[in-house]
């Protein structure tokens, strides 16, 4: 078995739920509220009530359902060979070979109105994991496509970028543009 390398450049981001959080937590709540009221204070609940087996394993059902929601990490790591994006705890991640990478460039964006929101989005020109803020990366993609990565430093990461790629082809294949783009 080999064990990767220690990646460049390593970012782990928690989504920005604040309220999902707490609209999240309704059912399970409600489900241990119905557990109480059934399992441990003896009352069942309706004419034809669910078995106490059920409300109990239902209940620790989506407790960890929600636990597992609300641990959910956008990681981005800058590694030798590729570039690694992905939601940890709920999907793969997305491996990028610098071979693929034409340009990383700073941007700045709002995620409601120009991806719909927090998590993987995919646009007409390509995918965009935002987790946090309203600042990160655009990579323009070798067959035409762009990959947007919300980042807190991204700077640094697209800088972490362009070493990369620098070292691997050092022709400087890649380009990164320290402005903004708005």
């Amino acid at each position: 078995m080999t064990r990767q390398a220690q990646p460049v450049f390593r970012e782990e981001q928690s989504l920005a739920m604040r309220r999902q959080r707490i609209l999240l937590a309704i059912v399970p709540g409600a489900m241990l509220l119905l557990l109480i009221w059934q399992v441990i204070l003896g009352h069942p609940w309706g004419k034809h009530p669910i078995s106490n087996a059920n409300v109990i394993g239902w209940t620790i059902f989506l407790w960890i359902v929600y636990l597992r929601l609300i641990t959910v990490r956008l990681v981005t790591e800058v590694r030798t060979n590729e570039l690694a994006v992905g939601m940890h705890g709920l999907w793969r991640e997305r491996r990028i070979p610098w071979s693929d990478i034409k340009s990383a460039k700073v941007i700045n964006y709002h995620p409601e109105r120009d991806y719909g929101g927090y998590g993987i989005r995919t646009t007409r020109a390509g995918k965009a994991y935002i987790a946090h803020g309203t600042r990160g990366v655009r990579l323009e993609l070798a067959q035409g496509r762009t990959v947007i990565i919300g980042s807190k430093l991204p700077e640094e990461l697209a800088a972490a970028i362009h070493r990369s790629i620098q070292a691997l082809t050092g022709l400087g294949r890649a380009t990164m543009a320290a402005d903004t783009e708005e």
